[in-house]
């Protein structure tokens, strides 16, 4: 009898070790991937048979309604062109122009994954909402402090973080092929409350 109660505790520690770190393995690893062109990283299973069980989970956490591969790909970056994260307390520039898509959008999401709430009930820009720059490029701040133009407001906390996921609809057949050739826009911090 003692010998069973042993075996029924060592199991239910072992289910709860098990579970416990694919939960926290799940809902801290976001939507990164094994390719990355400068900040941003994508997966070439995201969306596809070839993803494993762990990658599906995380899709069905952090990428709530995604479209498959044929149809998006996803880019996503949680550190700017220097490699440090991105801080919901700093301002940042992202600049580039039209990825190879027939549409595009940049969102903001926090740490746990959602929308940040703002005053100004914006979270993203796209392909047709962006102001262009007389070069067609375009220049988004991101960043605490409202600024004049395309500006994604983070909120501002101090020691929040957030990632930035863009999305290139019906891409150009070489970007669904090879992502790690597509020029993606850049991500600069520019300053961070002290």
């Amino acid at each position: 009898m003692k010998l069973a109660l042993k075996l029924v505790a060592v199991v239910i520690v072992a289910l709860i070790i098990g579970a416990g770190s694919a939960l926290l393995f799940i809902r801290g690893a976001g939507l990164g991937g094994d390719v990355a062109v400068g900040p941003w990283q994508t997966s070439l299973v995201i969306g596809s048979s070839q993803a494993d069980p762990y990658t599906r989970a995380q899709i069905a956490v952090a990428g709530l309604l995604a479209l498959n591969r044929a149809e998006t790909v996803y880019f996503t970056a949680s550190h700017d062109d220097a490699g440090d994260k991105l801080r919901s307390d700093c301002t940042y520039k992202m600049a580039g122009s039209d990825p190879p898509a027939r549409w595009w959008s940049v969102t903001l999401y926090g740490a746990d994954h959602y929308l940040v709430p703002n005053p100004l009930d914006r979270y993203s820009y796209g392909g047709d909402t962006v102001a262009r720059e007389a070069d067609g490029s375009f220049v988004i701040v991101v960043g605490p402090e409202e600024t004049n133009g395309n500006w994604i407001p983070t909120g501002g906390r101090t020691g929040d973080t957030f990632s930035l996921t863009l999305r290139l609809y019906n891409p150009e057949p070489e970007a669904a092929r090879d992502p790690s050739g597509v020029v993606l826009p850049h991500i600069a911090k520019e300053a961070c409350r002290t």
